[in-house]
């Protein structure tokens, strides 16, 4: 009788543990975080910061700054996806991005627009870029009655616009709608157009790439604190809201002037 007892009851445990491994292999994991991938809007051909290397590989120190925002973030998967200039902004309106990382300034325009990272990872300056060997221009002064190439929409060109507005339009603009750095660089060592203005460190590091005949006027006319940006809705300010503590660290720690140094040869970080 006794072990008719111990039968059943043993019987009655194995069903019982039988039970439980079904329903512990149907109840989903709860542990684990569901990865959301974001995509990240980018040019392929803006050296040092975002550019496609010998190997055609996407690259540069935005790159590199976002790839550092990932490690620390476990919930995103961040994919970058390269566009012409021209298209970086609709993208990330139309949602196929939802952030933008292009070396982009604030200005109230934009920020009508987009939300806008507090905190900045980089201090771009604006110069004003000749034909190797010119010395007559030195100033925005000295742009009046010269032909200026310009890029559609960029921080650059709307420099350029607002001295314009501000001094009589006597400076002459000349539009590239492709958005192309090194096209206008290209100009100005043709001869079509007498100036340019854009970034020092893109500039310095086109020149050695393509070895263009074209000089970098040393004293600065404008200086931009760099943010990323995003869409003005409720997943941009959630993503915002994550990102600008990690930026902080990066400066805080170091990882910006790191990278800062890796891909310009110096520190433009900002205090």
């Amino acid at each position: 009788m006794e072990k008719k007892k111990t039968a059943i009851i043993l019987a009655l445990v194995v069903i019982i543990a039988i039970f439980n491994g079904c329903s512990s292999n149907t109840k989903p994991n709860t542990s684990k975080k569901e990865v959301k991938t974001i995509y990240v809007g980018t040019q392929n051909d803006y050296p040092p910061f975002c550019y496609n290397d010998d190997k055609g590989n996407l690259t540069g120190y935005d790159i590199d700054v976002i790839k550092e925002i990932d490690k620390r973030l476990d919930e995103y998967k961040f994919t970058f996806a390269p566009a012409a200039w021209d298209s970086i902004f609709l993208s990330l309106e139309s949602n196929k991005t939802q952030i933008v990382a292009d070396e982009i300034a604030k200005n109230p325009e934009r920020e009508k627009k987009y939300l806008f990272s507090d905190q900045p990872y980089f201090t771009a300056e604006s110069v004003i870029i000749v034909k190797k060997g010119r010395n007559d221009i030195k100033s925005l002064e000295d742009l009046k009655g010269k032909s200026v190439a310009a890029s559609v929409g960029d921080s650059y060109t709307q420099l350029l616009e607002k001295y314009n507005k501000e001094n009589g339009n006597k400076i002459i603009l000349k539009y590239n709608d492709t958005g192309n750095s090194s096209d206008n660089l290209i100009d100005v060592q043709n001869g079509r157009v007498d100036a340019y203005v854009n970034d020092p460190v893109m500039t310095e590091a086109t020149i050695k790439k393509q070895n263009l005949q074209v000089q970098v006027v040393a004293k600065p006319v404008q200086s931009d604190k760099i943010h990323l940006v995003f869409k003005k809705d409720k997943q941009g300010q959630e993503l915002k809201s994550k990102i600008d503590p990690i930026i902080k660290q990066l400066r805080e720690d170091g990882t910006l002037a790191k990278l800062s140094k890796k891909w310009t040869g110096g520190e433009y970080i900002p205090k």
